[in-house]
């Protein structure tokens, strides 16, 4: 099946009848599911514990979800060599914005609503740690120095009060064996960014006869 047929597979009776046999409920979502251990249902607590401490703070790549005051959602990655979070106390934690593409869809949604999620990670481990809390964003010069990478100094910061944290199971990446290179892609069978752009915006397809993933921001990190 070719791209174009993997767009329009579906048909409209199909499309109704999934639609139709929607979940609506909680209720109905525990009848499918079951009824989580009680374990399960209180593994949060309110703040840090030391090893949540560690764990967060040697995660170099974190997923931050946000959403606007409309309800839109929106899921950012955040990467940094380990230590870009800092743990400021056992209800606190602080990480730095990096430069980018300007759009600041997740600093936009904290202004509206300040709630957040964040997904911690650190490889090859296959577990991670969540966070939920509450972000504000703040331009503390002082406390952004000491931030600094590579000669560039953030504008713009994120505490973040913690609400829930705890750990979550490793099922989705075992699934995925997405730390396993014997499953990897070869890259140079991945749309590209910029190719993915040019389609979405009817532009003529990029010179990728130098190779694919020339982009100038990997030069320009920050």
């Amino acid at each position: 099946m070719d791209v174009a047929e993997r767009l329009t597979a579906i048909d409209p009776a199909t499309r109704e009848r999934l639609f139709a046999n929607r979940v609506t409920t909680v209720d109905e979502l525990h009848e499918l599911n079951g009824v989580p251990h009680p374990l399960i249902l209180e593994k949060h607590t309110t703040q840090l514990t030391p090893l949540l401490a560690d764990f967060i703070t040697m995660s170099p790549l974190f997923f931050l979800a946000t959403s606007n005051e409309d309800g839109s959602t929106d899921v950012s990655p955040r990467g940094d060599p380990a230590g870009q979070v800092r743990i400021l106390d056992e209800r606190t934690i602080f990480f730095a914005d990096r430069a980018g593409n300007r759009r600041l869809d997740s600093f936009r949604n904290i202004v509206s609503r300040p709630s957040v999620g964040l997904a911690f990670l650190v490889p090859p481990v296959d577990e991670l740690v969540r966070v939920n809390g509450r972000a504000t964003i703040t331009r503390d010069e002082e406390f952004l120095a000491a931030m600094t990478i590579r000669g560039r100094t953030p504008k713009l910061g994120v505490l973040v009060e913690i609400d829930e944290v705890y750990g979550h199971c490793s099922r989705a990446l075992l699934r995925s064996a997405v730390f396993d290179p014997a499953t990897w892609t070869d890259p140079d069978t991945v749309p590209t960014l910029s190719a993915i752009y040019c389609q979405q915006k009817n532009l003529p397809a990029p010179d990728e006869s130098g190779g694919k993933r020339q982009e100038d921001y990997r030069n320009e990190l920050g």
